[in-house]
């Protein structure tokens, strides 16, 4: 069994190092430093490295070791939902086996996972077969940049391992929920509120009406959610409103309902005389089910832990990642394989220090012997 827990203080050292360089998917510049600072270690342990340049976000980087067919791919992103200045009040720290800052679990924590995981083995003379590591810069936003990149490098490989956070208690991701979104718009017609109230189209009037229908659509049996999270309209309150917008997030558990949701979707007919609706968006992330590849992954992934005195647990989640991506390719998949904690997206985040040398001494298992 290669141990990696003579690596921890390194592997913190390195955690720090990257979640000090903030790196918010909006800003370029912040998240190619994060890029420079990851080529550096990359070139370090001597892999190959790709550069894939990128004018709408951070470049995107690939780095290999080892080539040949099939392989293991290792998928993080480097981008944050922070922005530039989070650091002031929100530094990084560690308390009661606790690492603290943003980014720390989603999702740095993986990358460095990745990172020691690969040195260890190099060092060990261990790593027989193609490791790949693929780093991306828009995972926050939708991954628009990155997702043919995602899928090109996935078709490729025997194994891919998300470098996600794990749920809480250290369970992996089997499965994910897919993610979409939708834009609805009414127009109406705009009129004098006391001297002409008769002539007004009411937007936000009609827009009630779908606002209600769309809540409707949601069917928790079937795992399927609807929400409106958005809502804007009018001008002022003695002006009979003509537009009115609403932006949907919908969540669904398996491809049909995907389909379902959307047709319904496009099917909304206005209901108050006079005013038009148009429904815009659609599946940015496909689901990514517990099947039969899924559960045969996962207990081959049971044996390989075990042959290193570890047990993992399987869990899914209702947000994506990129792994909903790979899903419908047909590859062995594995998500959650990154550090685990809570406060995800907030300025309680955190991860369990010893998720950083558990998980890599997981992932140069399931890498020596896959």
């Amino acid at each position: 069994m290669l141990d990696l827990e003579d690596r921890k203080m390194e592997m913190i050292a390195l955690l720090k190092k990257l979640v000090e360089i903030e790196s918010p998917s909006n800003d370029k510049a912040a998240v190619d430093r994060v890029g420079a600072a990851l080529i550096a270690e990359f070139q370090q342990l001597g892999a190959q490295v790709e550069i894939v340049p990128n004018t709408s976000a951070g470049d995107h980087l690939v780095a290999r070791w080892g080539s040949g067919p099939g392989g293991i791919l290792l998928m993080h992103h480097m981008d944050t939902v922070f922005p530039l200045g989070t650091l002031e009040r929100m530094p990084f720290y560690e308390k009661d086996d606790k690492l603290y800052g943003p980014g720390v679990l989603d999702m740095k924590g993986g990358i460095v996972i990745s990172l020691a995981t690969v040195a260890a083995l190099l060092d060990a003379g261990l790593l027989t077969s193609p490791v790949t590591m693929l780093v991306t810069s828009d995972e926050e936003v939708g991954s628009t940049t990155s997702e043919v990149l995602i899928k090109r490098l996935a078709k490729k490989a025997s194994l891919v391992l998300v470098m996600e956070s794990g749920l809480l208690d250290g369970s992996l991701k089997t499965w994910r929920k897919g993610v979409g979104e939708f834009l609805v718009k009414v127009k109406g017609r705009a009129a004098h509120a006391g001297g002409a109230h008769e002539e007004g189209r009411n937007a936000i009037e009609e827009m009630a009406h779908q606002v209600l229908a769309i809540q409707k659509m949601t069917d928790y049996a079937r795992g399927t959610t609807l929400n409106v999270g958005v809502i804007k309209g009018g001008t002022v309150s003695n002006v009979v409103p003509e537009e009115a917008m609403i932006e949907v997030d919908f969540r669904v558990l398996v491809p049909e309902e995907a389909g379902r949701v959307i047709s319904a979707m496009n099917a909304l007919k206005t209901v108050t005389p006079g005013t038009s609706l148009e429904v815009s968006g659609g599946l940015n992330r496909p689901p990514m089910p517990n099947n039969a590849l899924m559960k045969a992954t996962f207990e081959k992934a049971s044996r390989i832990a075990g042959s290193v005195n570890m047990e993992i647990k399987a869990g899914g989640s209702g947000g994506g990642s990129d792994g909903n991506f790979v899903a419908p390719l047909g590859v062995a998949l594995l998500d959650g394989m990154g550090t685990y904690g809570e406060g995800l997206h907030s300025e309680r985040e955190y991860i369990f220090t010893r998720s950083l040398t558990e998980r890599a001494t997981l992932v140069a298992a399931l890498i020596r012997q896959w």
